[in-house]
C-alpha cells in the first residue's frame, strides 16, 4: 500500500510512495519493542507491513530526535515520536515488454487481467521474460507505485502458465496489502470451470470412501487435504495428511458427457499451487489435457467421434478462471468480473457434445 502522512490524508499517500517522511507517535498501549510498536502505530492508510518496517529500521530509515534507530527490539515509550523516511521507489531489474494484454478493469490502484494460455505470471529462472509482470511493467509504466520499495506490480495470486482467465494485480501498496488480506481471509471469490475425465457423483461409493472427500447439499464435491511438494518430483504437488498446507476445493458438475467426461465448476476455499489439478486428480477425475496430473486416460472415438480426438490431443489442462470477486481495497465497493470460455475450451466442449469441431488449419 501507499504511505500517508496523517490519518485521512489521501493525497499524501501517493506522494510518500515516491519518497517522503512519516511521523509516528507511539500510543499508550503500544508493544514495548520498536518494530511491533511502529506496526501498531502507523496509520491504516499507510499500510506499512512489519517486515517492511524491519527493513527500514535496519537500513537506518527510522529516526528519533534526528538519530537513526537501527535495533528493531529497541524499547519504546508512549508519546515518543519516530520519523520514517522512505526513499523513492527503486526500478526493478525485470524489463518492461510490449506484450498485448486483455484488460477488464484498471484504476490507480489495481488492474484486472484476462490471462491467455501460455503466459507465466511472474519471471523465474526458466521464464525470465514474456511474463505477465513484464507486460504490466510496460502497460502501467509510471502509474505503478513503490510496492515494497520497488516500482513493480503487486502479485497477490497466480494461475498456472497454461490456465486461462482472471487475475487481479495491485498497482499500489495500499491495494497490495488490502487484496492480500482478502486472499488470506478467504473473502475473495474465485470460480473456475474445467473439463475432467469421468463424472464426479455423490452416488459413487469409491468417492464416498476416499479420505478427505465429502459431498455437501446439492451434490457439491468437497475435497480437503494437505498439499506439499512431491517427494521425488519437486515440480509437482501431492496430497499429504500429516504435513503440508491445508487445502479445500469444492466442485459441482455442470454437464456430463456420456458418463466419460464432465464440465465442472470449481471454487477455492484456499489457494495452493496446482490445487484444483491435484485435488481432482486425487479424486480420480483429472483434468483433460493435464500432462502432469491427468494420467493416461483417453476418450473413446466410438462414443465421441471427432470430439475424442480433440480431447485426447488437447495441449493444456482444460482449466479456466471464469469469475473473480473482491472488495475494492480502496473504495470498499464489491466488484465482480467474469471471463468467457477461451476458444480452445469452447471447441473442446462442443466436440464432447457431438457438435461439429472446426477442422485444424
Amino acid at each position: 500500500m501507499d504511505e500517508a502522512f496523517e490519518d485521512g490524508d489521501d493525497v499524501a499517500a501517493d506522494g510518500l510512495s515516491a519518497g517522503g517522511t512519516l511521523a509516528v507517535t507511539i500510543g499508550e498501549d503500544a508493544p514495548s519493542r520498536l518494530d511491533k510498536a511502529l506496526a501498531a502505530a502507523v496509520p491504516e492508510a499507510a499500510s506499512l507491513s512489519r517486515s517492511r518496517l524491519m527493513r527500514m529500521i535496519a537500513d537506518g530509515d527510522v529516526f528519533r530526535n534526528d538519530v537513526a534507530v537501527t535495533d528493531p527490539k529497541a524499547k519504546v515509550a508512549a508519546g515518543e515520536v519516530y520519523v520514517l523516511t522512505l526513499a523513492p521507489a527503486a526500478p526493478v531489474e525485470t524489463l518492461a515488454e510490449d506484450i498485448p494484454l486483455t484488460v477488464l478493469f484498471e484504476d490507480d490502484d489495481l488492474i484486472v487481467i484476462d490471462k491467455p494460455a501460455g503466459m507465466v505470471v511472474h519471471p523465474a529462472p526458466g521464464s525470465p521474460s514474456g511474463t505477465l509482470v513484464n507486460a504490466l511493467l510496460h502497460h502501467c509504466g509510471d502509474t505503478l507505485s513503490g510496492i515494497g520499495g520497488e516500482r513493480r506490480p503487486g502479485i497477490v495470486h497466480r494461475i498456472d502458465k497454461d490456465t486461462t482467465g482472471l487475475l487481479v494485480v495491485a498497482k499500489s501498496d495500499r491495494a497490495h496489502h488490502g487484496l492480500a488480506r482478502q486472499f488470506e481471509d478467504h473473502s475473495v471469490t474465485r470460480r473456475y470451470v474445467a473439463v475432467v475425465y469421468g463424472v464426479p457423483q455423490a452416488s459413487d461409493p469409491r468417492l464416498r470412501g476416499l479420505r478427505g472427500v465429502t459431498f455437501e447439499a446439492g451434490g457439491i464435491l468437497r475435497i480437503a487435504t494437505g498439499l506439499a511438494r512431491h517427494k521425488t518430483d519437486r515440480q509437482r504437488q501431492a496430497v499429504v495428511w500429516e504435513s503440508g498446507r491445508h487445502a479445500v476445493t469444492r466442485a459441482r458438475v455442470i454437464e456430463g458427457f456420456s458418463g466419460e467426461a464432465a464440465l465442472v465448476e470449481c471454487w477455492l476455499e484456499t489457494g495452493r499451487t496446482h490445487q484444483i489439478r491435484v485435488h481432482l486428480s486425487y479424486a480420480g477425475h483429472g483434468l483433460v489435457g493435464d500432462q502432469t496430473y491427468g494420467g493416461t486416460r483417453r476418450l473413446s472415438e466410438k462414443v465421441f467421434g471427432a470430439g475424442a480426438g480433440r480431447a485426447n490431443t488437447f495441449p493444456r489442462q482444460a482449466l479456466h478462471a471464469a469469475s473473480l470477486g473482491f472488495d475494492h481495497p480502496v473504495t470498499g465497493e464489491r466488484v465482480e468480473f467474469t471471463s468467457p470460455l477461451p476458444e480452445d475450451m469452447a471447441e473442446l466442449i462442443a466436440g464432447l457434445r457431438g457438435q461439429p469441431v472446426p477442422a485444424e488449419p
